[in-house]
């Protein structure tokens, strides 16, 4: 939006020109995105506070938890309207991966935003029954991957259309380029066709599965909006250098038009997350909610889609696997010997991880601050791979 008003500008105010630099704008999201957090931030907790959204914690849980018992929950919602604002600020909205980056991003939230609301209104921590919840992530997750398929293929919004319309045509087999291919990191030309039907599965087993992943994460008093924050960030650099033919022909990434523009939303959900982490550290004043978490895990899994690191994004999103691959061991493991022994038995003293390492002792700041550690490490080891092929 301001873009374009600068642009009308720029011949009479040099100074404008500067909103031209995608570098330029995606600070300025990221700022705006911070102070839009930090200034309505107590408005909103207030609101949650009166409107009695208090989180019910789990029966089964860490006794240390019972004292959160009643701390507004959905505060998702200030992330959410931080991260849209700011883009619809800064952002080229002509650009084709903003507006489904907003679609991903605002779907998934309204759907965590329905299971925060049954769970608050019925005092029922499991919300919303888990087929129900795939039902709608697969609506918003097929959409988007049928999308990207054509917008990642295709240098602007003009031609994706008509792209679908003439795979339609040719009975769904239109050979597609090789910026579809996935991508295998630190290797410097190793890549493996997908098709298109390999790609929309990817695609979708990606977005789905890192909103879930995320949404799993969510679990102590700033835990997961940090490795968000780092994981969005290293994902932003990733978009600057595949929307750059320089760059990306330099580090044999494959070069995609428009992607650049990613960062600035990129920028925006670190802005939004840094106001959201002022509020939700320990002891938070709020918690994030479905409605943050799935956005936010939906957001990152379609970035690293659209820049062709979904490898990437499994590496430096580790805690968001481990948490996950946690809960599966975890369930597998009961029902297997609850059915061989007719007792269920555990892997863990509790799933997710981190309460695992709670009920092993470890204080909550302390399993909070490694998580971080750890994050940051492997956010270390994915942008290597930025150079290391």
């Amino acid at each position: 939006m301001l873009l374009t008003l600068a642009q009308w500008l720029q011949s009479d105010y040099g100074f404008f020109r500067v909103f031209n630099y995608i570098t330029f704008r995606a600070v300025m999201a990221t700022l705006t995105a911070l102070l839009i957090g930090l200034s309505f931030g107590p408005w909103v907790i207030r609101r949650l506070t009166i409107l009695k959204v208090g989180q019910a914690v789990r029966s089964d849980g860490p006794k240390t938890h019972l004292v959160k018992t009643g701390t507004p929950t959905m505060g998702g919602v200030l992330i959410l309207i931080g991260i849209a604002i700011s883009t619809l600020l800064w952002a080229d909205l002509s650009n084709r991966f903003i507006w489904v980056l907003l679609w991903v991003t605002l779907g998934f939230g309204m759907i965590g935003w329905v299971d925060d609301y049954r769970k608050v209104v019925y005092q029922n921590p499991e919300g919303m029954r888990s087929r129900e919840k795939y039902a709608w992530q697969s609506l918003v997750g097929i959409f988007a991957s049928v999308y990207l398929v054509f917008a990642i293929s295709d240098y602007g919004n003009s031609g994706i259309f008509s792209n679908i319309q003439q795979w339609k045509l040719s009975g769904f087999s239109v050979q597609m380029p090789n910026n579809l291919n996935l991508v295998v990191p630190f290797f410097k030309e190793i890549n493996y066709p997908l098709g298109i039907i390999g790609f929309i599965t990817l695609t979708y087993l990606v977005i789905v599965g890192s909103s879930n992943a995320v949404n799993l994460t969510d679990g102590l008093d700033g835990l997961v909006i940090m490795p968000v924050i780092l994981v969005g960030a290293a994902l932003g650099a990733f978009a600057y250098v595949t929307g750059n033919a320089i760059y990306a022909k330099y580090l044999i990434f494959p070069y995609i038009p428009g992607t650049g523009e990613i960062l600035i939303f990129c920028g925006a959900i670190g802005g939004a997350g840094l106001a959201f982490l002022w509020f939700n550290t320990h002891p938070a004043q709020v918690f994030m909610g479905d409605v943050g978490a799935l956005a936010l895990g939906g957001a990152l899994g379609t970035i690293a889609v659209i820049v062709r690191q979904e490898i990437v994004l499994f590496i430096m999103g580790g805690i968001f696997v481990v948490e996950t691959v946690s809960v599966m061991m975890q369930v597998a493991w009961f029902k297997y010997t609850k059915k061989k022994y007719g007792e269920g038995r555990r892997i863990f003293k509790m799933a997710p991880l981190h309460h695992h390492f709670e009920l092993t002792g470890w204080k909550e700041t302390q399993v909070v601050v490694r998580f971080w550690i750890i994050t940051i490490i492997l956010v270390l080891v994915g942008l290597s791979s930025l150079k290391l092929r």
